[in-house]
């Protein structure tokens, strides 16, 4: 009992390992919960169904930062809550390529659950192995920050810069779609919820080849879109802290909602469009703290998190207003009724 006492004491990467512990068992019954019991069958998530599992994560989220704050001090929980809805808010900009993903290999509703729920646990571990080499970096080349500040900076003004152009597009011309059908047996079509099946080769038809379906393909695809997300979100995380536990915990409740979230928001993404401007003051909020910290001084960790909060709230309520007002005519827009009826922000991600 001593030996199994000093164990759980011991420290892991700056905190007891009895909080690691807690989290990762957190996080083991959310996802046993949600793939043994709630999810169980093959079925669509309608929308209410998925505001409320999303609400229960963010709850348990909150829960945890509290938590946080309680047992390690106000700094540690002002970051957890900084880095959890600067992290939500950036995960939310992956449901727009999310959905195109699907919409491109024709992933029906009923499937996509699944597709989620893999992709979120590929999550888990390569966010890990970015984390784990951030920290390395920063502890070794302190410097290093610096350039995450610049970079940081620099994204959020290009967001700025795009943020009223037309998004992205998935096509067979996508030169990851065109690796992956180089290098795998592909099907043309889905086989149920499986990712591989068991086909006869077309050269020789008694011999079975294993063959990726298009369910696979859309699983890279995520994954591949969170690592291109991450180059944003992890520099975002370490300008508000270096401290790993507080990085990797609110980076993973961040994501970890947002399977659940993606069936409600799908559909109605084009009416954040002014989120992608607040995002982009965020992270140039963010990264120029990081030289405010150095030359000027420390900024209260309470009003970074205050002016974070604000400008996503902002960007928000700003993209509900404008989408509820009436369109304009014809008239009003130049009596031009193509012009009229284009969208006045047009949805991209980054």
């Amino acid at each position: 009992m001593a030996a199994e006492s000093l164990l759980l004491a011991a420290e892991f990467l700056g905190k007891p390992a009895w909080a690691w512990l807690l989290f990762l068992g957190i996080v083991l019954v959310l996802l046993v919960l949600d793939l043994g019991v709630l999810h169980r069958k093959q079925r669509e998530i309608g929308v209410s169904e998925s505001l409320w599992l999303s609400a229960g994560y963010v709850t348990i989220a909150l829960a945890f930062g509290a938590w946080v704050w309680w047992s390690m001090g106000t700094d540690a929980g002002v970051a957890y809550m900084t880095g959890f809805f600067v992290e939500k808010s950036l995960a939310l900009d992956n449901i727009f390529v999310i959905s195109l993903i699907f919409a491109y290999f024709a992933v029906p509703p009923a499937y996509q659950h699944r597709v989620l729920l893999w992709g979120i646990l590929g999550v888990l571990v390569l966010r890990a192995l970015m984390i784990g080499l951030g920290v390395a970096l920063v502890t070794e080349l302190s410097w290093i920050l610096y350039l995450f500040g610049a970079f940081l900076v620099f994204t959020g003004a290009k967001m700025l810069v795009v943020a009223g152009h037309a998004g992205p597009s998935i096509s067979a011309d996508s030169p990851i779609v065109r690796f992956l059908k180089r290098h795998l047996n592909v099907t043309d079509r889905l086989h149920g919820q499986r990712f591989w099946v068991r086909l006869p080769d077309a050269a020789n038809p008694s011999r079975l080849r294993w063959f990726a379906t298009p369910l696979f393909l859309a699983l890279v695809m995520i994954e591949i879109t969170d690592l291109i997300f991450a180059v944003d979100s992890v520099p975002a995380i370490f300008a508000i802290t270096t401290d790993p536990f507080i990085i990797y915990t609110s980076n993973i409740f961040a994501i970890l909602g947002l399977r659940a979230l993606y069936f409600a928001l799908a559909a109605i993404m084009s009416r954040f469009a002014y989120l992608k401007y607040a995002l982009a003051l965020v992270l140039i909020f963010i990264g120029g703290k990081i030289f405010w910290n150095q030359f000027v001084g420390k900024l209260d960790p309470t009003i970074s998190l205050g002016i974070t909060g604000a400008l996503l709230a902002g960007g928000v309520l700003v993209s509900l207003l404008r989408s509820n007002a009436p369109a304009p005519t014809a008239r009003a827009a130049g009596d031009d009724p193509a012009r009229a009826a284009r969208p006045a922000e047009p949805r991209s991600s980054h």
